[in-house]
């Protein structure tokens, strides 16, 4: 069937439906929204699809495209659900089930006729981690449904109208209804309005004097201090009391209309440190002039946490080591999956600190949501020396990534419990294994935003799925489902698993991996391949060829990658209207 998906951006949910539905067999084309209706109009004259599908759209559709073509909207929230902030709803009432609908687009919004539903339990996450997950499952379940309905021709679809069906309008969900009250809030209360906003549209509040929009939001369970003071800094995040506790929150962001360079999310402490010092005398008495950089203000104490957490603590670190007899897992939550040059170094060392442990298997990954997106864009351009930033960047990731191709003593397995793109696929590729989720998305190219790509993935896609299929893959620059790229030998093993019990399932099968008896041979096997490998051309030179096509972009003020990069990062509109188009003119896109 040929199916036309019209966006507002080419997200999480949006790529993940192309894919599966690609899947399937169905010819399946795209047009961004947000490039507005006669751009629909076109890419529907062009495509005459059979089927339109609209994923995750902020917009009508044209009155003349819906009355004159089938047209399906995506709605994450259960049948009767209507109104633009469904999942902020659900989390502000801290719903224990919800849903995704699949309906007809008609002139009421939400209002249209019920082709396929799903429900899904909530779990105590932000909205974008749910989104993409919980979420997510339900919305890609209810869609392959409702598509096999209408190619069917048989099924009927549920007026609204049905008495089964009961009808809720939720309006926007405004600022006003998110606005923190630290002195009267509990720290639940401030964990739920802020993962109720934690991607977008953030909760506004005022930090210094300046009004600042606070993106997600974890538990702390041994600083205190006045309600609503600042604390800490831990690895980019800021901790802030609240009266009965403190949250960590990773990261802020500014008003666009506040003069500041980069109004866009960025590591919390990073924008902290563009603030003038506080006056008062206490936090002047805090300040360690030889602490004061960039990326964190020196007026605040920074709070390490330990790679191994007691077991009991409440707390939030972005890296955690813990060992399971044989087993070392290195677990690791980047807000949107994009790691800094910051990032990449403290992972490095905690890489190097689970080598120094006894265990014969290591296990990369394993937590819920996104694996790795790569180099940080919000980061790099928001430096005085965009340039500079995306070299020491990609050098810190390529570091990373050699450390664990050079890791022959022991097996190691990238765990992806969710979605990976550019950089972040090569890390799991350097691994022996690849477990993934059913359901992630994975983005193995770099062209969309205008990159030829690094991180030694010249050695190890071809590698895993042949010369051929991963010229392919770079060029063609699409999204790659887990079942699919299990299929091509990019992945292992799919982990059958919805996203809450993913790391048990995962410590299971290691559990199973490290009882193998051919576990000592394939070491010694890996380890042979490598030096091998090695003596046929070494992993310094494919860096260096990779690197050197790199700086060249990077070091270009006229290459693409630089307007792209920043039309991603501000979300502006970037790229063809077409992001899928047969001359895969590259694009960037965004999630939620």
């Amino acid at each position: 069937m040929d199916i036309l998906l019209v966006a507002s951006a080419f997200n999480s949910l949006s790529q993940r439906v192309h894919a599966e539905l690609t899947d399937e067999g169905h010819r399946v084309d795209v047009v961004l929204a947000s490039h507005g209706t006669d751009a629909i109009r076109t890419a529907v004259d062009e495509v005459c699809p059979e089927l339109i599908i609209a994923p995750m759209l902020k917009t009508a559709l044209p009155d003349d495209v819906w009355q004159a073509h089938t047209c399906l909207v995506v709605h994450p929230g259960p049948p009767g659900d209507r109104g633009p902030s469904s999942l902020d709803w659900a989390i502000t009432e801290d719903a224990a089930q919800w849903g995704v609908t699949v309906l007809q687009a008609e002139a009421a919004m939400d209002g249209g006729d019920v082709w396929a539903s799903e429900s899904f339990p909530m779990a105590p996450v932000g909205k974008s981690d749910l989104y993409r997950n919980e979420a997510s499952d339900a919305a890609a379940a209810a869609v392959r449904l409702a598509v096999q309905r209408y190619a069917d021709g048989s099924f009927k679809p549920q007026a609204q109208s049905d008495p089964s069906i009961r009808v809720v309008w939720r309006d926007v969900f405004r600022q006003e209804q998110r606005r923190i009250d630290w002195d009267g809030d509990s720290t639940e209360t401030v964990l739920r309005k802020l993962r109720g906003a934690d991607s977008q549209p953030g909760v506004l509040d005022e930090l210094l004097g300046r009004e600042v929009f606070l993106h997600g939001g974890h538990p702390e369970d041994r600083l205190r201090g006045r309600p609503g003071e600042l604390l800490a800094t831990r690895a980019g995040a800021v901790c802030r009391a609240t009266r009965d506790g403190a949250v960590w929150i990773p990261e802020l962001r500014l008003r666009k209309n506040s003069g500041d360079p980069a109004p866009f999310r960025r590591p919390a402490a990073a924008v902290l440190a563009s603030f003038p010092a506080p006056s008062d005398s206490e936090a002047k008495a805090r300040i360690r002039p030889p602490s004061w950089s960039g990326s964190r203000p020196g007026w605040l104490p920074e709070d390490t946490a330990p790679l191994e957490l007691p077991a009991g603590r409440r707390t939030w670190t972005d890296i955690r080591y813990r060992q399971q007899g044989d087993i070392g897992f290195l677990s690791i939550s980047f807000p949107a999956g994009a790691m800094s040059t910051d990032h990449c170094r403290r992972l490095l060392a905690a890489y190097r600190y689970a080598l120094t442990r006894p265990t014969s298997l290591l296990v990369l990954g394993g937590a819920r949501d996104f694996f790795s997106n790569g180099i940080h864009l919000n980061v790099i351009e928001a430096a005085a020396d965009p340039a500079g930033e995306s070299w020491a960047n990609l050098n810190a990731m390529n570091d990373l990534v050699e450390a664990v191709l050079r890791t022959t003593d022991r097996m190691v397995v990238a765990a992806l419990g969710g979605n990976a793109a550019a950089g972040g696929v090569m890390l799991a590729l350097a691994a022996d294994e690849v477990w993934c989720r059913t359901g992630t998305v994975l983005n193995p190219h770099y062209r969309r935003m205008g990159l030829y790509g690094s991180e030694l993935w010249t050695y190890t896609l071809p590698r895993r799925v042949g010369a051929e299929t991963a010229r392919r893959l770079t060029t063609e620059a699409l999204p790659v489902s887990a079942a699919a790229a299990a299929t091509i030998g990019l992945v292992d093993r799919l982990v059958e698993a919805q996203a809450q019990e993913f790391t048990a399932e995962v410590d299971r099968m290691a559990a199973e991996l490290a009882r193998d008896p051919d576990l000592s041979r394939r070491i010694a096997a890996k380890a042979a391949s490598r030096r091998a490998d090695e003596e046929q051309r070494p992993l310094a030179e494919y860096r260096r060829a990779e690197l050197a096509r790199m700086r060249a972009i990077f070091f270009d003020p006229h290459a693409p990658y630089h307007a792209l990069r920043s039309a991603f990062v501000r979300k502006l509109p970037g790229g063809s209207a077409r992001p899928l188009s047969p001359v895969g003119e590259p694009v960037a896109g965004s999630d939620w």
